[in-house]
């Protein structure tokens, strides 16, 4: 329902390094605890892995104890060594995390992540319409996974669930009151703080702190990435960014725990915000804010700018498969996967799926529906139904979605810029009675609503039945795979 339309800077050139941002270790703790290995281990099911802890400071010399915190068993445990045994009968990806505290000390700790990798689908992340992560509220057609952020360079992890996969927006933003680990914030050679502002068209915006953490999903590692912190605080923003919007920055407002941006560009705002490239764009995006509170627009360089995970992927960087289980009707849950990479290994070819290149510029193909073309229609994960214009069908109170007497029966064509053209059929009922008669059900295929800004928005019941692909603007395509942005399925 909801398309990410970022803004773009105006005013400003920076210098960015990094800085303790988001907190640090308190003065006078007398015992520190460290791990080895020391950076998140990446291994298969039923893999062990041998886990050493040292303590300093500790006069007792009593060592450590140990927890573990997700699937699997820790064996062999002494006060200075323990044993990881990996689960050895998952289907799909997953966390765990160990800990080492010391005896002298229980504030004083030291973590180690495992991703435990299904063999062959170590590209491979699971996702699910689940609802959400708000227990008093549903977010009906919404696509939810887990993100882990770690300190960079570091096992200084967290795994954040309940995030929004979003192929209509690009990077990682995560509401800030959700993130315990001190990420570190960007700043300028005068420590002001880099902030990021994103508006939706529903007049809705993310405000916050850039910081840089290294992105976990499942067998993925974007280092040093930047990413948005959405801020709790509701003070302190600009009015262009604000401009009389409402500030998702609860997972109550924005219905999850943040956002995980795949679309089919590498970063948020691209060469407009970048001072290299001279860009003009319309509204700031970028702002730098001083220790006081004052914030500036700025203009940012683009690896410097909010970035999509996957463009940052060492291998598996080119763009995404999104997988998602039939719903004719309407379900209590499904889930799927979101696959890495495209062409880059054995189970993301491309094969007969229809391909449909686009300009880059307006991010967009057309889609023809009543005979009518809208240029600038789009494929999005992040929209949670059909949107599109057509008078003759009944609005719901509230005029969000459509409620027609009886099912209807639909059809539309989409054309790429390459000549590739394919029509979709599709089926839309009445909002209200599928939530009504439904009303533990979260996942609706025929969910639609209109478009006020006369484009035709392909949104979660699209994906349902069909492997959609996402591929990202310049990045590097293996032989056989042409370079995106292009969809396809």
């Amino acid at each position: 329902m909801r398309k990410c339309m970022p803004f773009a800077a105006v005013v400003g050139l920076i210098f960015l390094v990094g800085c303790g941002g988001g907190g640090g270790t308190p003065v006078g703790v007398p015992v520190t605890v460290g791990v080895s290995p020391s950076l998140p281990q990446f291994i298969h099911a039923g893999d062990s892995v041998s886990i050493t802890a040292t303590t300093s400071g500790d006069p007792t010399n009593a060592g450590v104890t140990w927890n573990l915190s997700g699937l699997g068993t820790l064996t062999n445990q002494t006060k200075t060594s323990a044993t990881y045994n990996a689960p050895g009968n998952i289907t799909s990806n997953v966390v765990a995390l160990v800990t080492a505290t010391a005896v002298a000390d229980s504030t004083a700790s030291g973590p180690l992540l495992m991703s435990v990798l299904v063999p062959g689908q170590e590209n491979v992340h699971p996702i699910t319409v689940d609802g959400g992560p708000v227990a008093t509220q549903i977010y009906p057609n919404g696509v939810f996974t887990s993100v882990t952020v770690c300190v960079p360079s570091t096992s200084d992890c967290q795994t954040i669930d309940g995030v929004l996969v979003d192929t209509g927006s690009y990077g990682l933003r995560l509401l800030s009151s959700q993130v315990g680990v001190a990420l570190p914030q960007l700043v300028d050679s005068n420590n002001n703080g880099l902030n990021d502002c994103v508006a939706f068209v529903d007049t809705s915006f993310l405000w916050g702190p850039v910081v840089q953490a290294d992105i976990i999903t499942s067998g993925e590692i974007a280092t040093a990435t930047s990413v948005h912190l959405v801020s709790s605080s509701n003070t302190g923003i600009p009015d262009n960014c604000s401009n009389g919007g409402i500030n998702e920055n609860t997972p109550e407002s924005l219905g999850a725990n943040g956002i995980l941006g795949v679309g089919p560009e590498p970063n948020d705002c691209g060469f407009a915000c970048d001072p290299s490239a001279g860009g003009v764009p319309p509204e700031p995006v970028y702002y730098l804010c001083s220790p006081s509170g004052a914030c500036s627009p700025a203009f940012v360089p683009v690896d410097q700018q909010v970035t999509n995970p996957v463009a940052f992927f060492p291998v598996d960087n080119n763009g995404d498969i999104m997988d998602l289980p039939p719903v004719p009707g309407t379900a209590a849950g499904v889930d799927g996967s979101l696959t890495f990479g495209i062409g880059t290994a054995a189970n993301n070819g491309l094969g007969a799926a229809k391909l449909f290149t686009f300009d880059p510029n307006s991010l967009s193909f057309t889609t023809v529906y009543n005979g009518i073309s809208y240029p600038d229609s789009f494929i999005d994960s992040g929209s949670n139904g059909f949107f599109f214009p057509d008078a003759s069908i009944a609005l719901c109170n509230g005029g969000s979605f459509y409620c027609p007497p009886s099912q209807l029966n639909l059809s539309a064509t989409n054309k790429g810029a390459n000549g590739t053209s394919d029509i979709v059929s599709f089926n839309v009922d009445n909002a209200t009675n599928l939530f009504n008669n439904n009303p533990s059900d979260v996942a609706f295929g025929t969910l639609a609503g209109p478009n006020p800004v006369g484009s035709f928005d392909w949104g979660l019941p699209f994906f349902y039945g069909r492997g959609v692909f996402t591929a990202i603007d310049g990045a590097p395509a293996p032989p056989g795979v042409p370079a995106g942005p292009f969809w396809a399925y």
